[in-house]
């Protein structure tokens, strides 16, 4: 994890629901597969440190096939294939601001640019979508997702899908923008994603900002 974003969350590590957390994880890895792997469950925080935050695209957890999640959600390696909530983003990216549907789904350049790439939970038993819920990861990424409410810069937060709307009541909305819709997946994009034109809000409220625009071009 970078050091900025360790020293500011430096208080939830000690609690004990993040002990009892740490303590889940090392026995699944020892009894199961886990994704993403160990190196990879705070690639977010490494990406985008917290100074450099500008954008948050909020995911629930991680992929739960093999090779897929690397710890930025929505995003796999650029040699896996993209699942279908990805292709739906980019459908979307290509119908809003003009983008050509990228070769590959790895989101790292959004991440540089500011873009905040974070699931509510950070690891998933192999092939059990939600295995890891409620055992403290929604604890620790509220406290993220609060921490970036209550700085002075305002910013653009993305909650696609119930899962994700449901953590606007964390955001000063009075200070920063949030973007919502339905998800992106299969079972929803046809109610409300597609046609909602998250990019370029996001790049409207960054230039209301003084901030520059996004490249969302991969």
């Amino acid at each position: 994890m970078h050091p900025s974003w360790k020293t500011a969350l430096g208080s939830e590590f000690k609690k004990p629901y993040f002990q009892a957390l740490v303590n889940f994880v090392r026995q699944e890895r020892a009894t199961t597969t886990v994704y993403p792997p160990s190196g990879a469950v705070f690639a977010a925080f490494n990406a985008t440190p917290l100074d450099e935050v500008r954008v948050l695209i909020l995911g629930q957890d991680p992929y739960h096939g093999r090779k897929q999640a690397h710890g930025l959600c929505f995003s796999v390696l650029p040699e896996t294939l993209a699942p279908p909530s990805l292709q739906n983003i980019f459908k979307e990216l290509r119908s809003d601001v003009g983008c050509p549907i990228p070769t590959h789904g790895h989101l790292l350049k959004w991440a540089e640019q500011g873009v905040f790439l974070l699931n509510s939970v950070l690891t998933v038993r192999a092939h059990a979508a939600g295995s890891h819920r409620d055992q403290g990861w929604e604890t620790f990424t509220d406290a993220v997702i609060r921490l970036l409410s209550d700085r002075d810069r305002p910013m653009v937060f993305v909650l696609w899908g119930r899962y994700a709307r449901d953590k606007a009541s964390l955001i000063d909305a009075e200070k920063h923008v949030v973007v919502e819709s339905a998800h992106p997946s299969p079972m929803s994009a046809n109610k409300g994603f597609f046609g909602s034109k998250p990019f370029s809000k996001v790049n409207v409220a960054l230039e209301m900002f003084g901030g520059r625009p996004i490249d969302w071009r991969l």
